[in-house]
């Protein structure tokens, strides 16, 4: 088995989490946060735990099998917690972990810029277009 330096073992971590490298793993993950529901869904869980319900109603145009997929896929990845409780009928709420909160801290900044600038845009487009058209 060969030896390798500490150097070399650090050169080959920052190789292995490049996030412009399409098969890294970062790469993978940043492709699941910067989803429009991924990203709705962890600021609308950012208060505290919601119903499946809740949700459905917080996030305006999300369809129930687009809703289910996002909270697998943030379930799975550490994001959000599903706790079933006992019931009739049966109750599941979904809350932000730890390593979710820390997401939600990042998304809701973005969504607030986006909010903030959405002015800013619009007419930057229709400068764009106008001259585009032109």
């Amino acid at each position: 088995m060969p030896t390798t330096t500490a150097a070399q073992r650090r050169e080959q971590a920052r190789v292995e989490y490049d996030a412009f490298i399409r098969s890294c793993p970062t790469n993978q993950l940043l492709d699941r946060i910067s989803d429009k529901w991924v990203s709705l869904v962890v600021c609308a869980l950012s208060p505290g735990p919601m119903r499946y319900s809740e949700l459905s109603r917080k996030i305006a145009g999300v369809s129930p099998k687009m809703l289910t997929q996002t909270l697998r896929s943030l379930e799975r990845d550490g994001i959000l917690a599903r706790t079933v409780t006992p019931a009739v009928p049966v109750r599941v709420d979904y809350e932000l972990t730890p390593l979710g909160d820390s997401l939600s801290l990042l998304l809701a900044g973005v969504k607030n810029w986006a909010e903030t600038h959405i002015e800013q845009v619009h007419e930057a487009r229709e400068r764009y277009d106008a001259e585009a058209d032109g």
